[in-house]
């Protein structure tokens, strides 16, 4: 039986059964040119170096054995940034070094198989089922051929808390909720768990939630209702429940 956990301080869950993957979401390589773009400057080359270098040190110690990224490695949306062709195949590269990878590409990574070495596993962008539990990017509605699973586990909103007069005001956080299984899979009827993991882009949050750009997810509009909820900090401090939803998506 599968068993997840949330790595403490990381935006990285940890699916455990008969292997251990390590899971993360939306890095967004080559984001450093759109924020250029509005007069935003981060050192070249000093985010691709940093998100190696935390990767590695993640893997060293919980030596995983596959890597399973969730979409949008990159940034740019329908094509490949100068940056990108640079600082993506030099990612795959270091992080192979010390696992296998698997990649289920999200809304922004078009074309990003001209960037990855061979022996990268890339599913569908539909996501990859592991026992009861669906992995995907979030940004499309899963297959009808998933329904039998009972979790789901995305990125792509980039869950953020907003509340001005808070010290987390701005601050990723993870999301877990449950909700009426038929909202996702019409047919299908009981419970269904939704875990969000937060951006691994530390650089993605804002402190005003009008000047932040938010995602769009087909699956968590469906929603109708929420049953339950946690609104867990990157510490594993549970700070809200369900009636906070509407301040972190």
């Amino acid at each position: 039986m599968l068993k997840t956990r949330i790595m403490p301080l990381k935006p990285i869950m940890v699916l455990e059964g008969g292997k251990k993957n390590l899971i993360i979401t939306d890095i967004h390589i080559g984001f450093e040119s759109i924020f250029a773009s509005n007069e935003i400057f981060i050192g070249k080359n000093s985010s691709i170096n940093e998100t190696i270098s935390e990767l590695l040190d993640v893997i060293e110690l919980e030596k995983p054995d596959s890597l399973i990224l969730l979409g949008d490695v990159k940034s740019s949306i329908k094509n490949i940034s100068k940056s990108e062709w640079d600082d993506v195949p030099l990612f795959f590269k270091k992080i192979q070094e010390k696992c296998h990878i698997t990649l289920i590409p999200g809304n922004h990574d078009a074309n990003i198989q001209r960037l990855i070495p061979e022996n990268v596993s890339m599913i569908s962008t539909t996501g990859m089922v592991e026992e009861n539990i669906l992995l995907t990017h979030g940004h499309t509605m899963p297959s009808e051929n998933f329904s039998h699973v009972d979790k789901i586990i995305m990125g792509h909103v980039h869950p953020v808390f907003f509340q001005e007069d808070s010290l987390l005001n701005g601050q990723r956080v993870w999301v877990t909720m449950k909700t009426e299984k038929q909202n996702i899979f019409p047919n299908k009827s009981g419970d269904i768990e939704i875990t969000i993991i937060p951006s691994f882009n530390r650089y993605f949050y804002a402190a005003h939630k009008k000047k932040y750009k938010k995602s769009i997810s087909p699956i968590i509009e469906r929603i109708k209702h929420v049953s339950t909820a946690k609104i867990i900090t990157l510490d594993g401090t549970i700070i809200g429940d369900e009636s906070m939803i509407d301040q972190v998506l």
